[in-house]
């Protein structure tokens, strides 16, 4: 006996030391999500600017709420985890710079800004519970020892160093792209093997007849085995298509044509990281205006097109031919003009290797017009408003330009919407200023908790279930003996007619009871000795049918006092226990009645924003950062889903 006032005693300890524990582990982030007026969400992680690095904060703070860039560098990294060390130590050099010096090239594939660029924005998106600031110092080594120079602490421009970051980690991805291909070609790599496949003995005894049916035939043997290498190739080949590139590595084409004899040249694409817009120096201007101006049809006079400096070649020719009386000149004029006829009807832009052309300045002009057009769109549009004026000195155009929440791109057929993620913003002259971010409060999946702690499914009090709730189970009745599959309800019943807020709640509670087993009894109203064929089932379902009994009471009990609660805490509501009144009905429809204390509306989470400026941070609405139209700089949209879009 005197051990049992112990052993409660441990018990006890044991189970505060739990409490204390789950206190401490999960109620911040409890909190955190539940209380959206709680002061402590009324910022994050500031940066400190130390010397004249607020254009590295701004850009960092706008880059951390990019969601579509966060899942591209957890993914990266990743990659680079689980892959072999030895997949991207074999230096591959690019085909477009074969000059590229080694470390530099050891550098992308080893992805050291990529990493760098992950930890900080990690650290940066840490919800803290009081204010926190930390320092982009170890992001700025990072940037230093991969470029191998000191980055200067002297008044610099954020679109550059957005610049130099975004093409960096697009350099990083396509160095990793082509390592993970050489590993592939290679056959040596994981994926690529087929070790763990059974060998086709058919297969082989095919092989072995071909080999005895050609002797010695060695070219045979080589094309079939080079066949079968392509064929192996191309699965590869088709995985490696398959990655996601780099979020903000858009593409674009270039064509010209010509005025005069309408030669259209073929399409030069190019690849961009940010979009470079010239504001127009008027006093209000618009971002769609700005988009058009870089996308609109630019004309260029004294262009010398190539199809006309061959067309021009074949008439000087045929004047010659037309003057000249030797038979030698003729035909060798003559297989020149079929020679340049034929270019000019196939490919102007590659002339005749063996035909002479008359001098470039002897060309003749023309006027082209220079056409542009968007054929790839990156998830993430970062838009970059040039503002400078160059005349004899520089200047900064202060012009308004305002730009949409929504921007919607590309032609009516294959149209995109990006949604305005990020903003940063420049106070000053050209010379001297100060840079801020906006950054919109949205925590997506799968950085965020949506619904923590909270009651899903049919316990909820709107008849509305949540993505993670129970699913949909209709009944299923079989002819005859009643069934557990049966029995079951449809928690979630969509055709009910009350309007209920506790819908869900009631209609699994009438359901249960009617569901419930009823013993027989004889007219003196006792219980009769007559077993029923269904009593053995009867008491199998028992345990069962008590379970969800005691579930629904526990639900009915917890909404009536939540009710309860609520009326009488509205001022001038009755108190005293009534019961309460449901909603009048009329024609069998229920009418909705208004609560006299309703609770004052909540600004909705899409219309948050935080405004940071370095280590201060405050909050700001879509209207205050749609109005910063003469300090606007730098634009972050991101490309809707799908769903959402059409939502």
């Amino acid at each position: 006996m005197p051990e049992k006032p112990l052993t409660v005693a441990t018990y006890a300890a044991g189970a505060s030391l739990a409490a204390i524990t789950l206190f401490y582990v999960f109620a911040p982030n409890y909190f955190l999500d539940s209380d959206s007026n709680s002061a402590r969400k009324k910022g994050v992680v500031g940066l400190s600017n130390p010397a004249n690095d607020c254009f590295i904060n701004s850009v960092l703070q706008a880059l951390a709420g990019l969601t579509d860039l966060r899942i591209y560098l957890i993914r990266e990294n990743h990659r680079r985890k689980i892959d072999e060390p030895w997949v991207y130590q074999e230096i591959v050099q690019d085909p477009a710079y074969k000059n590229t010096p080694e470390w530099k090239t050891q550098g992308l594939q080893a992805g050291l800004v990529t990493k760098g660029l992950k930890d900080i924005l990690d650290a940066l998106n840490e919800r803290p519970i009081y204010r926190k600031t930390i320092s982009a110092a170890p992001f700025i080594r990072v940037l230093e020892t991969a470029f191998k120079q000191r980055i200067s602490r002297q008044q610099q421009d954020a679109q550059e160093f957005l610049q130099v970051v975004a093409e960096r980690l697009c350099d990083e991805y396509h160095a990793g792209r082509r390592a993970r291909q050489a590993a592939r070609s290679k056959g040596d790599i994981g994926i690529s093997t087929n070790k763990a496949e059974p060998i086709d003995g058919d297969a082989v005894e095919e092989r072995l007849a071909e080999l005895a049916v050609n002797g010695n035939g060695n070219a045979d043997t080589t094309e079939s085995s080079s066949k079968t290498r392509r064929a192996e190739a191309e699965p590869l080949a088709s995985k490696n298509e398959d990655e996601d590139g780099f979020p903000m590595e858009g593409k674009y084409e270039s064509q010209i044509e010509c005025q005069k004899c309408g030669f259209k040249t073929k399409p030069t694409e190019s690849t961009f990281c940010t979009l470079t817009l010239n504001v127009p120096q008027s006093s209000s201007t618009s971002l769609n205006t700005c988009l058009d101006g870089f996308f609109k049809t630019e004309y260029v006079d004294d262009f010398k097109c190539d199809k006309c400096r061959l067309v021009h070649a074949r008439d000087l020719l045929e004047a010659q031919l037309s003057r000249s009386h030797s038979e030698s000149f003729i035909s060798r004029t003559r297989e020149t003009i079929k020679k340049l006829q034929d270019a000019i009807d196939t490919d102007p832009e590659h002339p005749p290797p063996d035909v002479e052309l008359p001098p470039m300045r002897d060309a003749p002009t023309c006027r082209i017009a220079k056409h542009t057009r968007l054929t790839g769109f990156p998830k993430i549009m970062a838009i970059h408003l040039s503002r400078s004026i160059y005349n004899s000195i520089s200047q900064k155009n202060s012009a308004k330009v305002t730009f949409p929440e929504q921007l919607l791109m590309g032609s009516l057929l294959s149209r995109k919407r990006y949604k305005l993620l990020g903003t940063v913003t420049h106070k000053g002259s050209h010379h001297s200023g100060h840079y801020e971010s906006f950054r919109r409060q949205n925590v997506s999946l799968p950085f965020s908790t949506p619904n923590a702690f909270q009651a899903s499914g049919v316990f909820t009090k709107s008849a509305t279930p949540s993505p993670a709730s129970t699913p949909r189970v209709a009944p299923t009745q079989k002819s005859g003996e009643p069934s557990p599959v049966a029995s079951t309800p449809d928690l979630v019943s969509s055709s009910s007619g009350t309007s209920s807020p506790n819908q869900s709640v009631d209609a699994f509670t009438r359901l249960s009871a009617d569901s419930m087993p009823r013993a027989s009894t004889t007219s003196n109203s006792r219980p009769s000795s007559r077993r029923s064929p269904t009593f053995s089932y009867t008491r199998d379902r028992e345990s069962d049918t008590i379970s969800l009994k005691s579930v629904t009471a526990s639900a009915r009990s917890t909404m009536s006092k939540i009710s309860r609660s609520a009326r009488n805490s509205r001022p001038g509501s009755p108190s005293g226990g009534k019961t309460p009144i449901p909603p009048s009905t009329a024609n069998g429809k229920a009418v909705a009645t208004k609560a006299n204390g309703a609770k004052p509306k909540r600004r909705k989470q899409h219309d948050r924003w935080w405004r940071i400026s370095d280590e201060k941070i405050k909050e700001a609405k879509t209207s205050e950062v749609l109005g910063m139209q003469r300090e606007v700089y730098l634009l972050f949209y991101e490309l809707e889903r799908e769903s959402l879009a059409e939502s």
